[in-house]
C-alpha cells in the first residue's frame, strides 16, 4: 500500500458509513422530499468518488481492488458537473445496492477494522 492509501480508505469508509446510517430507515419517497438529505447524499458520494479517483492516482493497484472503482468516479462527476441530470432513483439504489458492497470492500483492504463510531 501506498502511504496516502490508508486515509483515503478511510475517507471512503467514513462517507459510506455515514450515507449507510443517515438513511437507515428511510425510504425513496423521504429522499424525494428531503432536499437537505439528498444534498448530504451527493456530498458525501462526492467525497467517495473523489477519495475513488485519488486512490487510482496513488495507488492503482488497491484502487483495482474496489469493484466498479471507475464508476463510482463518473458517478462523482455526474453528481458534481452534471447536477440537473442527477436521477434521484439512480442514487437511491445505489444506496441501497452499491454502498454496502464498497464499505464490505473497503472494510476488508483497511484489515477488517470497524469504522469509528460517529
Amino acid at each position: 500500500m501506498q502511504p496516502k492509501t490508508p486515509k483515503l480508505l478511510e475517507d471512503i469508509r467514513d462517507a459510506a458509513a455515514f450515507i449507510r446510517e443517515a438513511t437507515r430507515g428511510r425510504t425513496r419517497e423521504d429522499y424525494g422530499r428531503d432536499r437537505l438529505l439528498r444534498q448530504a447524499m451527493e456530498r458525501n458520494f462526492e467525497v467517495i468518488g473523489e477519495a475513488v479517483n485519488r486512490l487510482a492516482q496513488h495507488d492503482p493497484e488497491t484502487a483495482g481492488r474496489i469493484s466498479k472503482h471507475r464508476q463510482i468516479v463518473d458517478f462523482r462527476n455526474v453528481l458534481t458537473h452534471g447536477y440537473d441530470l442527477v436521477d434521484h432513483r439512480l442514487v437511491w439504489s445505489t444506496i441501497e445496492e452499491e454502498v454496502p458492497v464498497l464499505l464490505t470492500e473497503v472494510e476488508s483492504l483497511l484489515g477488517g477494522k470497524r469504522p469509528k463510531s460517529h
